[in-house]
């Protein structure tokens, strides 16, 4: 598999990165391009996967971007580790179910470096962690798949303000809450980034037939 992996210092405006995936997307598909991991970082902003709900949004003031991600009304700012991907699928199993799975395995794997056990759950995609019987969501998943080359990625709370998500019903999920790994071990998650590019590639080698 040949992957560019990309690492944005300075915060992305949310349309530039969905410009620049849809681009990758039209030149991998044309093999004008290689693979792509780009870890980066929103400032404040509500996004709208095509399943959201109107009344998902609490708060009317807000400002909601549409996107064609799979998923409900999430949010991304500061102290969000976000992962995007551009993988062409052609030349792996053509499973959207393992390919998610890969991302899972992926945040999992990595969170348990730094000694926090999470779980994936069928019912409800993402990550979450149990804080004394009270399931928080840690990690958020969005993935569409167009001419078997998957886009949008996936989002770690680390440090970030979690009065954001009054705004909203995250996810469309209304029984469970939101967390970040600061408010679940505070520590230091210097070059996470890192550990999850090396988990994702390792997990995506899995897929390949």
């Amino acid at each position: 598999m040949e992957l560019e992996i990309k690492k944005s210092k300075k915060p992305i405006k949310y349309e530039d990165a969905i410009k620049l995936m849809e681009e990758r997307l039209f030149d991998i598909h044309e093999n004008k391009s290689k693979d792509l991991i780009w870890i980066l970082e929103h400032k404040d902003i509500y996004t709208a996967g095509t399943s959201y709900n109107k009344n998902e949004i609490l708060d009317k003031s807000i400002q909601i971007i549409k996107t064609n991600r799979g998923g409900k009304i999430t949010y991304h700012g500061p102290g969000q580790l976000i992962c995007y991907f551009v993988i062409d699928l052609k030349n792996k199993r053509k499973d959207i179910r393992k390919f998610i799975s890969s991302i899972e395995k992926t945040i999992i794997n990595t969170l348990k470096f730094y000694n926090i056990d999470c779980f994936a759950d069928k019912n409800n995609i993402g990550i979450w962690y149990n804080n004394k019987s009270k399931i928080q969501k840690v990690a958020a998943i969005g993935v569409r798949v167009s001419k078997w080359i998957a886009y949008h990625g996936f989002s770690i709370n680390i440090n970030n303000d979690l009065k954001k998500y009054d705004a909203i019903i995250p996810c469309g999920i209304k029984d469970k809450s939101i967390t970040n790994l600061n408010e679940i071990k505070n520590q230091s998650y210097k070059n996470i980034e890192n550990k999850i590019i090396e988990n994702f590639i390792s997990n995506l080698k899995s897929l390949d037939v």
